[in-house]
């Protein structure tokens, strides 16, 4: 169905090419899985399938790519909309109508397909993906992840026989990653549909791959059967760690057939307790954000609910709950950009230099759930007075609270990586405030060997969202909001994430991180708050919240359970070699 024959991809200006010889195979009915470290080229590959590369990116591809016969050369992006369809990483990028119904029937109208046969897509496609309640909705009030299940939609009714999906769950909750990943699954083995499916998250999709696509970097590909790459891959989900670390053969793909493999492994853990997640010594300190029964309305109808919420100084919180729960309303309520309906926020201004410290010693008394303080009142350990985000200056706003917002992109306005880097050191007095690292030393942490020279709209996502993090971070803002942060971010670059989140809490400040990411909430939060229809309906310690229901839980406490372990690392630091394989 898909073949690359001796095919590289060389970007103007670029020294060396982004793939290089490869050669690749795949057969029709295969759903075969993209991975690698962010900037490596699985985009590139991808859109090489349908043209894109090089018709639209530019640059030059050597060797030749044939989809169901046609040389992609030959046949620009549109010759081939009738057998490949694509959803790129940021869905708002191929909207081209205004409400959920009419986009998906807008590539039928393209390829002149009878009203009547269109009329039954739509309705097939919205109760397959759950969309039935939202299709006289405008796409521009829809949460993140609702917008990227339109766009998934949009090229379903085409009924291509390829399906290129460019991280198509990186914007869904749990519950909503699998229905999507089960209607895929079911194109691939009932309608025999080719799938191309990069993915970050490879513990969502490694299950359902008939083969692993593995591009380890100096342009090269390498595939083959999923247990086979992932044994010596550079990258691998936790189910795949905790095999290697167990020495498990084969290793385990599913939840199922891990918990088979790890009766062993859970005779020599039970009776020690696992260490903690994040070494945090002191206690959280007074609360930097006191936020008492804020609503956010939008035409009338409620999108957050009389929340109270305390952000308390040394805390990581991860916000969780299912797409459209209100949790990006929350976080621009709290900013101060957002629209706000009732209630305050007052954000403890501090000193401009007495921010580091200011988390040891000293703890807050009580929590943020309804039913502790009072309304407006003042919190324990905290403080009453404070400003109001919405009153401040840019300046001061973006030292006290800093928002990276789902589309990240929106926060990149000049014309090369450089600029934008020296533009934010300009703006918060750096290198450094209070003597922190430059932007450029941030981005080199986060995602290393970025050109300076490059725009910043020839990026990856992950890459993106790495130039983005930098730049908000190079002020270090006393309390920070990461909207979707891990969105296009591999396992590396979520670990210097959560190095950076861990120092500057380490450094007495509140981060508040919205996530599905489940993973990264074991690893990163020391508390999780979970929304639902604009309330919070569940707020503590991670290691309490986040296993009280299986649609959160992480691969290795699904794996362990009963024991309390969230992490392959909790375990690598307790279990000897030679226990490991008792």
């Amino acid at each position: 169905m898909i073949t690359f024959d001796r095919v590289s991809v060389v970007y103007d200006g670029a020294d060396e090419p982004v793939l290089r010889d490869v050669d690749l195979e795949v057969d029709e009915g295969e759903l075969c899985l993209v991975v690698g470290h962010t900037g490596v080229g699985k985009s590139t590959l991808l859109g090489a399938v349908n043209g894109l590369v090089p018709h639209f990116t530019g640059g030059t591809l050597y060797g030749t790519v044939t989809v169901d016969g046609r040389d992609t050369a030959a046949h620009p992006p549109r010759e081939l909309a009738d057998v490949v369809g694509v959803v790129g990483q940021d869905p708002l990028d191929g909207f081209v109508t205004d409400t959920v119904e009419e986009e998906l029937a807008y590539a039928m109208e393209q390829l002149a397909i009878a009203p009547s046969v269109m009329r039954k897509r739509v309705e097939e496609t919205l109760d397959l993906l759950g969309l039935a309640d939202l299709r006289h909705r405008a796409l521009y009030e829809l949460s993140g992840g609702q917008q990227q299940r339109v766009a998934i939609g949009s090229v379903l009714t085409a009924h291509p026989r390829v399906l290129v999906l460019d991280e198509p769950t990186s914007a869904l909750d749990p519950t909503a990653a699998e229905e999507v990943l089960a209607a895929v699954t079911r194109l691939v083995h009932d309608l025999g549909v080719t799938v191309l499916l990069a993915e970050h998250r490879l513990e969502r999709v490694v299950q359902y791959a008939d083969r692993v696509i593995h591009l380890p970097g100096n342009g090269r590909v390498v595939s083959g059967p999923p247990a086979e790459i992932f044994t010596a891959s550079s990258i691998a989900p936790p189910i795949v760690e905790l095999g290697r670390a167990a020495r498990w053969s084969p290793l385990p793909l599913s939840v199922r057939d891990a918990r088979r493999a790890a009766r062993p492994l859970r005779t020599a853990l039970d009776g020690t307790p696992p260490p903690p997640v994040r070494r945090t010594p002191d206690a959280p300190g007074a609360a930097l954000l006191t936020a008492r029964g804020v609503t956010v309305a939008y035409r009338g109808v409620a999108a957050v609910r009389e929340v109270d919420l305390d952000l308390r100084g040394g805390e990581i919180t991860a916000l969780m709950g299912r797409n459209g729960s209100g949790k990006s309303s929350l976080l621009w309520a709290l900013q101060g950009s957002g629209p706000r309906k009732s209630g305050t926020v007052r954000v403890d201004r501090g000193e401009a230099e007495g921010t580091r410290g200011s988390a040891k010693g000293g703890s807050v008394e009580g929590s943020s759930v309804k039913g502790g303080a009072a309304k407006g009142s003042p919190v324990k350990g905290g403080s009453a007075k404070g400003s109001d985000p919405k009153s401040l200056s840019a300046a001061e706003a973006r030292r006290l609270v800093g928002l990276v917002p789902q589309t990240s992109t929106d926060l990149l306005y000049l014309e090369s990586v450089k600029q934008e880097l020296d533009q934010a050191d300009t703006e918060s007095a750096a290198p450094g405030l209070g003597g922190g690292p430059s932007a450029r030393a941030i981005l080199d942490r986060l995602a290393p060997g970025i050109d300076g020279g490059t725009h910043p709209r020839d990026l990856s996502e992950g890459q993106k969202l790495a130039l983005v993090l930098a730049i908000q971070l190079t002020a270090a803002p006393r309390v920070l909001l990461l909207d979707e942060p891990t969105r296009g971010l591999d396992y590396r670059a979520k670990s210097q994430l959560i190095a950076m989140v861990d120092e500057l809490a380490a450094e007495g400040r509140s981060v508040v991180i919205s996530t599905h990411d489940v993973e990264f909430a074991a690893r990163a939060a020391d508390r999780v708050v979970v929304m639902a229809e604009g309330d919070i309906v569940a707020d503590g310690p991670t290691t309490e919240v986040i296993v009280a229901s299986p649609v959160f839980a992480p691969q290795v406490a699904k794996i362990l359970a009963p024991l309390p372990y969230l992490t392959v690392d909790q375990v690598v630091s307790v279990l000897p070699d030679e226990e490991a394989n008792a």
